[in-house]
Parts: C-alpha cells; sequence; structure tokens
C-alpha cells in the first residue's frame, strides 16, 4: 500500500511521519516543500490510497476526483457537505468503484477509550444515567488569526464532531443536541460551549473550549452500578481510567485504576485500522458523517 497525502500542511507532514514506508509522495498546490504542486505531474500508477489533510471547502471536490481514479481515501474530520445528497452520491459512487472511504476520528482508538466501550459492553457499572465530558485547549489567539475557523460554530465545528463520534462509538447514540450555553470570550465564533442531550434513560453533556490554558480531557460516565472516568487524552501525558463499582446501599466505591504514559498511538493505529478495513474490502458507510452534519446544522441554525 503507497499512500499519497494532499495537503502538505501540520496534518499532512504529521501523518507522513507516522506513514513510514507506506508514504509515496505529497501533493499541495500552495506548498513548494511537497513532492508535487501540480495534481496532473502526479503518476496515477504509483499509489493505491489518499489521505486528504486539507480544508472542509475542498473535500468534496477532490473526494469526486480520487473516486475516478480509484483510489482509497482517508479524510481528516469532520466531513462537511453541502446537502444530504452528497453524502449519498459519493456513498453510492465510492461503492460501485470499489473503494473505501474512512473520515479519520482518531479518538477513537486512545487505548482509554477502547477501554470504555470494553466496559460497556460487559454492562458492568450498568443502566448509563449520565455521560458528561470536558474537551478544553488554550487555542483561541491562534484560532482568531485564522479568518477559517473563527467563523460559524467555531469550537463546536471543530471539537464537536470528536465527541458525537465518540459518543456513536460508545453508545451507538445519533441524537439531537441543543445549546445549553455558548460565549464568545476571545473569538468571534463561539470559543466556549455546553451541549446537552437525552434519551429515555441517559443525559449527555458535552463541554467544549478554546479558552483552557492547559490542555484538558476529562470524561464522567454514571451508571446505576459504577462509574467510569477518565483524566487526560495520551497525546498530553499521563492518562488516568478509573472504574468504580458501586456499594450498596450506599459507601465508598470499589475502584480499579489504570494509568499509562505514552506516546500518542491514535494515528498509527488508524491507519492500520484503515489498511486493514481496504484488506477486508470493507464498503463505504458515511452515516456517521450524515448524522454529524445534520446535528451541526441544526445546531448553527441555533447560534443566534
Amino acid at each position: 500500500m503507497k499512500v499519497l497525502i494532499v495537503g502538505y500542511g501540520v496534518q499532512g507532514q504529521k501523518r507522513e511521519k507516522i506513514l513510514k514506508n507506506f508514504f509515496y509522495a505529497s501533493y499541495d498546490n500552495k506548498n513548494t516543500k511537497a513532492t508535487f504542486t501540480d495534481i496532473n505531474d502526479i503518476p496515477k500508477n504509483k499509489y493505491n490510497a489518499v489521505f486528504l489533510c486539507v480544508p472542509d471547502d475542498q473535500k468534496f471536490k477532490l473526494i469526486n476526483f480520487f473516486i475516478k481514479l480509484k483510489k482509497h481515501i482517508l479524510v481528516e474530520k469532520p466531513l462537511i457537505f453541502k446537502k444530504i445528497s452528497d453524502y449519498k452520491n459519493l456513498q453510492s459512487q465510492s461503492q460501485k468503484n470499489g473503494i473505501y472511504i474512512y473520515t479519520a476520528y482518531n479518538h477513537r482508538f486512545e487505548p482509554h477509550f477502547e477501554e470504555v466501550k470494553k466496559t460497556l459492553k460487559k454492562n458492568i457499572i450498568g443502566k448509563v444515567y449520565l455521560c458528561k465530558i470536558f474537551y478544553g485547549n488554550g487555542t483561541s489567539k491562534l484560532v482568531k488569526k485564522n479568518k477559517w475557523r473563527d467563523k460559524g460554530l467555531g469550537v463546536v465545528q471543530d471539537i464537536g464532531p470528536h465527541l458525537f463520534d465518540i459518543l456513536n462509538f460508545w453508545f451507538k447514540f445519533k441524537g439531537k443536541f441543543t445549546f445549553l450555553s455558548k460565549s464568545n470570550f476571545e473569538n468571534k465564533s463561539p470559543d466556549h460551549s455546553i451541549l446537552t442531550s437525552k434519551t429515555k434513560n441517559t443525559k449527555f453533556l458535552l463541554e467544549m473550549t478554546y479558552c483552557m490554558w492547559r490542555n484538558t480531557f476529562s470524561l464522567e460516565i454514571v451508571g446505576s452500578k459504577g462509574s467510569i472516568s477518565i483524566n487526560r487524552l495520551c497525546k498530553w501525558g499521563s492518562s488516568e481510567f478509573f472504574l468504580r463499582k458501586r456499594i450498596f446501599p450506599s459507601g465508598a466505591p470499589k475502584e480499579y485504576s489504570k494509568i499509562i504514559n505514552i506516546n500518542d498511538p491514535t494515528w498509527e493505529k488508524e491507519h492500520q485500522f484503515f489498511f486493514h478495513q481496504i484488506k477486508k474490502k470493507v464498503k463505504t458507510d458515511l452515516s456517521n458523517d450524515l448524522y454529524i452534519f445534520k446535528t451541526l446544522k441544526n445546531l448553527k441554525s441555533n447560534l443566534t
């Protein structure tokens, strides 16, 4: 498998380092450091897949282009198009051409996120009452300098899709979210927001911000028989997982903890997952992307 990276910015260069021998070349019409700056110069028979590390408004056109060349596609999240039919058409075209499209939500491959999924599947904490996630970084000033980022839904469009995807990964949840709070502390677009949703039994709270001066991730899932907690992602240092089993009728819970301190493994694991899906000839499924598109569109209509 040889990969062409399209878009040779921060993300593209990071993926090149992780790809190692799988890397074929890079293309970017605005970066002279890329292998190619003219898309027509790229030999079509030298690579099997492309990684699209480009702004949202370029993705649809490029995906169509590479589908016609029968190249498998990994595209950076989120996959935001103009209309619902775009998702259905791309899914249909990719399946007809026997190519696989995967949207890169690398947080699914966090070791403790995988542990959460296993724990929930075993029903160890019982009926889930509450899932609360906080995700914050201190990039408000960087966002302000980037006009294409400091607009619309702001932090919700940036971090929100990761969180919607994770809830789908853990709970197969695709519910409707509403704003509980939104603020513009340092940016034109929201740089802090709290979203809420619920099912018959479970409440979901998602808080995200660009105004957290130490990069922070925390998770609390509370169930009828226990709870799950996570502090920090691997990329930010020591990542902690706690499973607490409830004592009836009350009392300090029995606690199991796991702390890991490793380099971020999610990108490489995601690459291997992508290659494995291609090998298994898995068909493209953009239903999760369509759900996220509809969720963001609904939130945007309630922005003012």
